[in-house]
């Protein structure tokens, strides 16, 4: 069978390499010059299946506030006439609730467990190497409440046999050498030995070679100008200049599928929320993360990168503007400056702004169910597209094939939207 991919992030190009492992021709498109120049260039880094989440949950209208509010805070809403972003946040809100962030989280944990254990045996398969480490997340507490708030994630972790260490600050720093630096800025910590770090577009790149090498073709510099229907079906793709056919279309345009998408009818609650980086260069190894540093306080992510430090956070709900905004940087900059003060050189960072694709509820959107029955999607997934990148490319190759998942596809269909 003939499979369009649109988009070439890494979720479009683990779609690519699964659906060719499973033996379908796959043409994949994209607008940019090569894989993975949007909002997987330069993420925060890490692979956190044990940090999967939803954003909407108990007491976040309250501390979106206080969040707001704060100097260095992690949130920024900037309003708009957009009836999406409104009726986003409206969706976003009823989903804060115990019980719905409960089942949310439930649906994410599975998926992203099984991407990260799919990431394993892919490495061991090809041999990529992309600056990865498996040495766990730790989520950092400088207050006490935080620390005593962990008590519901806790609780969900053990549902799925996550395994976790809550840690003083003396276990904080056996994890984490250099926070013995900064001793007293911090009151413990949540420690995920399972997770992995990595550099998402250094491996989507070469993910992306080994595709081609394995018969996938790529169509970059390419736009799609619309997705062209017959009854129940997609037709075909036009682009600027031909009209592209195939048996499947797999959408992983992440933030910007919805446009495509509402042209033929399909209505999918995706809006993007906008993250920023530094990436520092190190100068003291011994003063630098050994992995991912979670700054509870601020929603930072601290990656250790090869020699190299991701500093990833904050969530700006502007719509699609991707202007660089100076006070996000002093966000960053502060988090990575007041716990990690001598490993690299903040001067020298580079600066660099992306769009998440996020749902209101937290899952991402992953199969068919829509009125075509040709058409499967693969966006949604916010914040955690590396962490969740290999298993749902493994998911929908396996749903266009006709096969039954690993894991249970259903609560991941747009369908759950009604």
């Amino acid at each position: 069978m003939k499979v369009l991919v649109l988009g070439s992030g890494v979720v479009g190009v683990t779609s690519a390499w699964y659906l060719a492992e499973a033996g379908h021709e796959v043409v994949v498109v994209d607008r940019q010059a090569g894989p993975a120049q949007e909002t997987s260039f330069a993420n925060a880094g890490e692979i956190s299946p044990g940090y999967s989440s939803p954003w909407a949950g108990p007491g976040v209208p309250v501390k979106a506030i206080k969040w707001m509010l704060m100097h260095f805070g992690p949130l920024v809403v900037r309003p708009k006439f957009d009836p999406y972003m409104a009726l986003w946040l409206a969706k976003m809100l009823r989903n804060c609730t115990s019980a719905r962030y409960a089942r949310n989280k439930a649906r994410m944990v599975p998926v992203a467990e099984y991407s990260r254990d799919s990431l394993k045996a892919l490495r061991e398969e090809t041999g990529i190497t992309y600056d990865e480490r498996t040495q766990g997340t730790l989520q950092l507490f400088r207050t006490q409440s935080q620390y005593d708030g962990t008590g519901g994630d806790i609780d969900v972790l053990k549902q799925f046999g996550v395994p976790y260490n809550l840690l003083d600050p003396e276990g904080c720093i056996a994890a984490e050498p250099a926070l013995a630096n900064v001793r007293g800025k911090f009151v413990g910590g949540l420690q995920l030995p399972g997770d992995e770090t990595g550099d998402c577009q250094m491996f989507t790149e070469k993910l992306a070679a080994r595709c081609a090498e394995a018969g996938v073709t790529f169509r970059f510099n390419t736009t799609i100008t619309s997705i062209n229907t017959s009854t129940n079906k997609i037709a075909s793709v036009s682009t600027e200049t031909e009209e592209l056919t195939a048996d499947a279309y797999v959408i992983a345009f992440g933030s910007y599928s919805p446009f495509l998408l509402r042209r033929i009818g399909v209505h999918i609650p995706v809006y993007p929320v906008k993250g920023y980086s530094i990436t520092v260069p190190i100068t003291d190894p011994a003063g630098a993360p050994v992995s991912t540093v979670m700054d509870e306080s601020y929603k930072v992510a601290i990656t250790r990168l090869g020699d190299r430090i991701r500093v990833g956070g904050t969530a700006e709900i502007s719509g699609y503007d991707l202007t660089l905004r100076e006070a996000r940087r002093g966000t960053l900059a502060h988090s990575v400056g007041d716990l990690f003060p001598k490993g690299g050189d903040i001067s020298k960072a580079s600066f660099w702004t992306g769009l998440r694709p996020m749902t209101p509820d937290g899952p991402p959107i992953i199969g068919g169910g829509t009125k075509y029955s040709n058409l499967y999607l693969n966006t949604g997934h916010g914040t955690l597209g590396w962490t969740m990148a290999c298993g749902s490319g493994r998911v929908l190759a396996d749903l266009v094939s006709g096969k039954s998942p690993d894991v249970d596809p259903s609560p991941l269909n747009i369908s759950r939207y009604g």
